[in-house]
Parts: structure tokens; C-alpha cells; sequence
């Protein structure tokens, strides 16, 4: 079935791991420059994309006395430029090496009168890295599934949203990282986390203070299918044997969290409840064997819910 027929697209992995991993690099070029320019926000929040009706977004990025945002559009399949000043530039998603997405994206933002450099390597993937200006490989583009990808994650921000709303205390706009690909919100207790051993300097900044997240990613690792992610840093003793719902969702030992494959929740009655039950349950546990602050949780989503 077309994506436009379901409205919850099925994502297999091995369908499209190639364009996967091509839109992933792609995305690392835009965001980079977002990284740049932006200023900077706690745990990295300036560097974030936003989904849109019609794909995802930068949202504003400051250039001298203008702004521009940088907008993938997965309906029309092309990446926008535009700015204050009105100039408007587009350039195809389309079967491309990365190095060529790389040089296009480059000259357009200089039209814009947008001139600045990027760090050319990857970030938080696995090795071989190449450099992004010189990635002559990597070149997959399948419309369907970068389509499926983008609906997906348009259905699953809606529970994501709802659930952001029953805590008071710090949290995360619900936002895409293309450096790890995905869909994630984070609550924040409000205390600091210990350091961490050997962590890059990316790992001490976005850990900074005590976290609970939940996220949707397409699979990596030993997780070679779309799911859904929970987990708490610093992560409270005996977290690994909490009682989560729904029954499919599992602790995972190389991520560190619960994991509910997409895959079930798309074929449940309730996919919007059973994220809920998931991202709730998870939270639970880890804020009360983290001993956090109650006060800072409430039930809205639930009463919301029930209206």
C-alpha cells in the first residue's frame, strides 16, 4: 500500500535502508549549518529539526541582520530555501550522491547571501566516515519511503505532543536530531547528572542535568526495525526490571531503555494509546526509582483523553 493510503505506514527496514541512510546523511548537511549559525540552546536544542505539513523544518536561523529556514519537503520531494528578504530558492530530492547534494545545497545558500563553512564529518554514526563533500557513495533516494518515513513520524508526534503536556516541570519541544535520527522528547528533573566517564563533548552537554526520554527511531544497531525508545539518564538501579506496558515493549541492554516495536503499535486498535502507555510507563518508573519530584507530573493528557 501507498503511504497515503495508511495512516500508519509500514517502515521495514531492509524496504529502505539505503535511502535511509542517504536522506540521513543529507540531513547531517542541512543540520550542520543550523548548528552553525543558531545560537546555542540547552542540551542542543538549537540544532533540531521541526515537522511540517509537509516535512521538516529548521525553523528561523539567524544570518547577519536576516533569517532564512531550510525545509524538506516530502510531498513535492525538493528542499526549500527561503529568507526575509524574499529570495526563494529549491532544489530536487532526487537520486544523488551525497557530495552532489552537498555542492547544489552550498551554492543555493550563498544566493541567499548565506556564506559559512561546516565541519564536513559525520556525527553519531557508525564507521567508515567519509567526509560529506566527498561522499561519492551513498546516493538512494526512494520517494515512497521517505514519504512513509515523514507520515509515520507526523502520526506518532501527535501522542508525543499530548503526552509533553502532562508534565510541568522542564521539558523538550517534541523535535527531530539529525544526528541520531529521531523523534524525540526529553523531561528534565531539574538536578544535575553526574559526569560522565569519557563522554564526547556532545554526550556532556545533552546530559547534563537527570533525563527521561522517549523517542521513535527507523532501527539501528540490534534493533533492525522501526521502535520506539525509552530511557532514563543517569539510569536508576533495577530501571531494567520495571513492569512496562504494553506487553510487546522490552529492556534493551545495548541502548540502555525499553523498546516497543513500531511494527506492533501500528497494527493496534489504539496506536496513540499504546505510545501513551508506553512513554507513561517507562516515566514512571524511572522517576520514582530516580526519586524525582512528583509535583512535577500530571494527568492532563489522561482527562484530555477521556473528553
Amino acid at each position: 500500500m501507498s503511504s497515503r493510503s495508511e495512516i500508519w505506514p509500514s517502515l521495514p527496514l531492509d524496504a529502505w535502508a539505503d535511502t535511509y541512510l542517504t536522506l540521513h546523511l543529507w540531513m547531517q548537511i542541512v543540520g550542520k549549518v543550523r548548528l552553525k549559525l543558531a545560537p546555542f540552546v540547552n542540551h542542543w536544542w538549537e540544532t533540531a529539526l521541526y515537522l511540517s505539513p509537509r516535512g521538516l523544518r529548521t525553523s528561523n536561523i539567524p544570518f547577519g541582520h536576516q533569517h532564512f529556514e531550510v525545509a524538506f519537503d516530502f510531498l513535492d520531494h525538493g528542499l526549500t530555501l527561503e529568507n526575509t528578504e524574499g529570495v526563494r530558492r529549491r532544489m530536487e530530492l532526487r537520486p544523488r550522491t551525497v557530495a552532489d547534494f552537498y555542492r547544489e545545497f552550498m551554492a543555493l545558500l550563498k544566493e541567499l547571501g548565506v556564506q559559512t563553512q561546516i565541519d564536513p564529518m559525520p556525527k553519531e554514526m557508525p564507521l567508515p566516515l567519509v567526509r560529506l563533500d566527498q561522499d561519492e557513495t551513498h546516493s538512494s533516494y526512494d520517494r515512497e519511503y521517505a514519504e512513509r518515513h515523514w507520515r509515520a513520524l507526523e502520526q506518532i508526534s501527535r501522542p508525543f505532543e499530548i503526552f509533553r503536556g502532562g508534565f510541568v516541570g522542564k521539558s523538550s519541544p517534541v523535535h527531530f536530531f539529525w544526528g541520531s535520527f529521531d523523534l524525540a522528547l526529553t523531561r528534565f528533573s531539574g538536578r544535575p547528572a553526574p559526569a560522565r566517564a569519557g563522554a564526547d563533548h556532545i554526550t556532556q552537554v545533552g546530559y547534563s542535568h537527570e533525563v527521561i526520554s522517549c523517542g521513535f527511531w527507523p532501527g539501528s544497531g540490534n534493533i533492525q526495525e522501526a521502535a520506539f525508545y525509552a530511557y532514563a539518564a543517569p539510569e536508576p538501579a533495577d530501571f531494567p526490571k520495571a513492569r512496562i506496558l504494553p506487553s510487546a515493549a522490552f529492556y534493551n541492554p545495548p541502548t540502555y531503555g525499553f523498546v516497543l516495536p513500531y511494527e506492533t503499535v501500528r497494527k493496534s486498535s489504539d496506536p496513540d494509546g499504546m505510545i501513551l502507555e508506553f512513554c507513561q510507563s517507562t516515566f514512571d518508573a524511572a522517576a520514582s526509582l530516580g526519586n524525582w519530584d512528583k509535583d512535577l507530573q500530571r494527568k492532563s493528557f489522561l482527562m484530555k483523553r477521556a473528553a
